[in-house]
């Protein structure tokens, strides 16, 4: 994995660039993301792991809404572990695969009970134990769940990252250690809620809003893809202005009617 010095040597400037847009007031709890919404509200591990767990394939609006009516009637580990499985699934059917993401999250309380009285660990190794939690998921628990330094990656983090050139990786996997590797650690924290928040306004995966981004100068996608089809596309309009009429077109010698 190879990374850009020109863009590496900025991530102080996209740092207060991206706080300046998603996070004025420089507080996590205040972001846009479901997470961040539910550490807000809750303060909670138990809460932002469930959450998380929730969260996967599912846009943050549904994911805000089934968390809400989950844990309006469960609200621990305790509760969930002992609930009716039927019932859990009606209240987080608002998200993806709520059939499989149900036994999941109950799975998951009760090993909650069982090895940690309830209560959610605080370390990345304990967590990454835990069934149906990745690397992803035992990180944005420490983040929003306990204000613990890591770098979730999910798709927008490890798109912008890449487009960026921060990092140049191929999976989310190996984009969490190569920003870890480059990015200091007094901004892991708010990572993850930046990249996210440009990633779906700006850094979008279809059709990027590259006009609205500060980053061009030292953006690698923008150099490599946008400004060399924009150049390709201007070669082709003037080629096309000063190639000479086709033969029959109008205005053409022969093309008169007889």
């Amino acid at each position: 994995m190879s990374t850009s010095a020109s863009a590496c040597d900025r991530i102080p400037e996209i740092m207060r660039d991206l706080r300046r847009r998603y996070l004025p007031k420089g507080d996590l709890r205040d972001g846009s993301t479901a997470l961040a919404k539910i550490s807000t509200a809750t303060e909670d591990p138990f809460h932002v792991l469930v959450g998380t767990i929730l969260s996967q394939r599912t846009r943050d609006e549904m994911t805000e809404k089934a968390t809400d009516q989950l844990f309006a009637r469960y609200a621990d580990a305790r509760a969930l572990a002992d609930a009716e499985p039927a019932d859990v699934e009606r209240l987080i059917r608002p998200v993806g695969f709520y059939h499989q993401k149900a036994p999941q999250i109950q799975r998951v309380s009760r090993i909650l009970v069982e090895r940690y009285g309830g209560r959610v660990p605080s370390t990345y190794e304990a967590l990454m134990d835990l069934p149906q939690v990745g690397s992803k998921t035992a990180n944005c628990v420490l983040v929003y769940g306990f204000g613990i330094p890591r770098i979730p990656v999910d798709t927008h983090v490890h798109r912008v990252s890449n487009r960026l050139g921060l990092v140049s990786a191929k999976t989310p996997e190996k984009t969490e250690a190569a920003l870890m590797a480059v990015v200091p650690r007094r901004y892991w924290l708010a990572v993850n809620e930046l990249f996210i928040a440009f990633g779906k306004d700006v850094c979008r995966p279809i059709r990027p809003r590259c006009e609205a981004c500060s980053f061009r100068p030292f953006c690698k996608y923008f150099r490599t893809y946008v400004r060399r089809q924009t150049w390709w596309e201007r070669r082709t309009r003037q080629a096309a202005r000063a190639a000479p009429p086709a033969r029959g077109s109008k205005g053409h010698a022969g093309s008169s009617a007889k």
